[in-house]
């Protein structure tokens, strides 16, 4: 098997574990538990296994005093992103969700464009109304039935949260730091913020149930540890455009196990707007690698010579 072929294994896996996000938070909530004691394990069982992937890959736990500061921002960024989302699943179906969340690639275009002058082109503003156009169609039913707002804000915030994310982790600031080292502390410093919302344990919800740890510990290393090591060792095959192309997956699987799962609905008029949505932010992401492999396409066909008409 070559590279390649891992790589886009890698990255498939990669996409397809994130998008388990609802298989195992959903019976959580329907046993009684919140948003943050659910998000509380998850980050907590995560980080020792981070932990022991970075000792196995022979990397140490130090940071330099100017890295600390940006990482608790970042980290705080990511668990943010992580509530709200998860607080969406309260309001609206977790399939949807999950498709309207894949607009952050988008959200990233736009902060790159009004914080550091990077130009909007016409493929962009193109694929901005395709996004739009699809969370129209997610956002109202074929029965004029419309999402909640509540929940449609919270993904949107989600989404928001984890573009400036992604906008930070790619500063200099972090250059020298190890990717997996970043996803560590992202997560501990996280974890910060779920403390202080559980009360320091004070208000945590401990599930009573075996099975139920079972799906805490399935959050932990699926979504989370897996999804993540995945992800660094695709773009290290493959490069970072098909990784995220690949992507597009998430939210395909967190239908798939709405559908099939949870008895969500999944109508003509949804559907047309998840493509929409997935198309959307393929485009933004390929980019110029677009109109290279159109031009490459075009050249397959060449023109056909046309005779000229004389005037009698």
């Amino acid at each position: 098997m070559n590279a390649k072929v891992k790589g886009y294994i890698l990255g498939t896996i990669a996409a397809a574990t994130y998008g388990m996000n609802p298989l195992f938070a959903l019976p959580l909530y329907k046993e009684g538990m919140d948003p943050d004691s659910v998000l509380f394990f998850r980050y907590l069982f995560a980080i020792p296994i981070l932990g022991i992937m970075l000792k196995t890959r022979g990397r140490n736990f130090k940071l330099k005093r100017k890295e600390i500061l940006p990482l608790i921002i970042l980290g705080w960024l990511v668990a943010i992103s992580s509530l709200t989302l998860f607080q969406s699943y309260n309001y609206m179906e977790a399939g949807i969700a999950s498709t309207i969340l894949f607009v952050y690639p988008i959200l990233v275009a736009l902060i790159m464009a009004v914080a550091f002058k990077e130009k909007i082109t016409l493929q962009t503003t193109f694929c901005i109304f395709l996004a739009l156009s699809g969370i129209g169609l997610l956002y109202k039913g074929g029965d004029g039935a419309t999402l909640s707002l509540v929940g449609v804000s919270l993904v949107m915030a989600s989404a928001l949260s984890y573009a400036i994310y992604i906008v930070g982790v790619n500063r200099p600031m972090l250059k020298d730091v190890a990717t997996l080292k970043v996803t560590f502390y992202v997560l501990l410093f996280g974890l910060s913020l779920f403390l202080v919302r559980v009360d320091f344990g004070q208000s945590l919800h401990v599930v009573d149930k075996w099975y139920l740890w079972g799906n805490l510990i399935a959050l932990a290393v699926f979504p989370t540890a897996i999804s993540f090591l995945c992800t660094t060792q695709a773009i290290q095959y493959i490069g970072s455009t098909p990784t995220a192309i690949l992507g597009a997956l998430e939210p395909v699987t967190a239908v798939f196990f709405g559908v099939t799962v949870f008895g969500e609905s999944l109508t003509p008029r949804l559907c047309c707007g998840i493509v929409l949505i997935i198309l959307a932010v393929t485009f933004i992401i390929a980019g110029s690698n677009i109109t290279s492999h159109l031009v490459r396409f075009r050249k397959l066909f060449p023109r056909l010579p046309l005779k000229r008409v004389k005037n009698k």
